[in-house]
């Protein structure tokens, strides 16, 4: 994304007249969750800066401060100790999506009830990651394409994790997402549903531009 994220870090990055990150937590809001944490490492004060204690956006935002990025999962260790509930959602700070945040309730109930780490969100793949992340069965995140008639979607970044999900991996430590989810997958512990409505991984400035372009129109009409 340089060089607008030079001085920006992406998740302030604004489409349709606001930042990337101001969407997510208005439809956070929305559906009743206003208790924020936000990891951040890049240029994470100015995000601080902007958004402050949530107030102005009728939220409570807390900062997870990582110094250096820590990758998704290396993020979330990180920050447990700010989150006070044993199975809380995630969402990426660099997607725009249109996602009904209360469609997580049944699985943050069903998650904090019995066997399953993770509840995934995916989407239809994008032209510039057509192989897709992972395979949805009948609502089971499943290990293997050949084994089931269905092709791999994209992970939207969207999750519903169990805080055990976490439970080897070290604050402070630089661990990646996708290893975790795969060894729970594995294990038959992963749920997960399809997304099919507006959602773009904003990871280059024609991407930006493009959904800036597309949220401008709509909301002109």
């Amino acid at each position: 994304m340089r060089p607008l994220t030079d001085h920006t870090p992406k998740p302030l990055l604004a489409a349709g007249g606001k930042p990337l990150l101001v969407w997510h937590i208005a439809r956070l809001r929305a559906a009743g969750f206003t208790r924020i944490v936000i990891n951040h490492a890049h240029l994470g004060q100015r995000i601080e800066d902007a958004l402050g204690n949530g107030a102005a956006l009728g939220v409570s935002i807390e900062y997870s401060r990582e110094g250096v990025a820590l990758e998704t999962a290396g993020g979330i260790a990180t920050a447990l100790p700010l989150i006070e509930s044993e199975v809380f959602p995630v969402v990426n700070g660099d997607i725009y999506c249109e996602y009904d945040f209360s469609r997580l309730a049944e699985p943050l109930a069903r998650l904090a009830a019995g066997h399953d780490q993770a509840h995934l969100v995916l989407v239809d793949n994008p032209p510039h990651h057509l192989e897709g992340d992972f395979v949805l069965d009948a609502g089971r995140v499943v290990g293997s394409p050949f084994t089931t008639r269905h092709s791999p979607l994209t992970f939207s970044g969207i999750g519903v994790y169990h805080r055990t999900l976490f439970a080897h991996t070290p604050a402070g430590q630089k661990t990646p997402l996708a290893p975790l989810l795969r060894l729970a997958i594995d294990a038959g512990r992963v749920s997960g549903e399809h997304y099919t409505g507006r959602w773009v991984d904003v990871g280059t400035p024609a991407r930006l531009a493009a959904l800036d372009h597309e949220l401008r129109q709509i909301h002109a009409a």
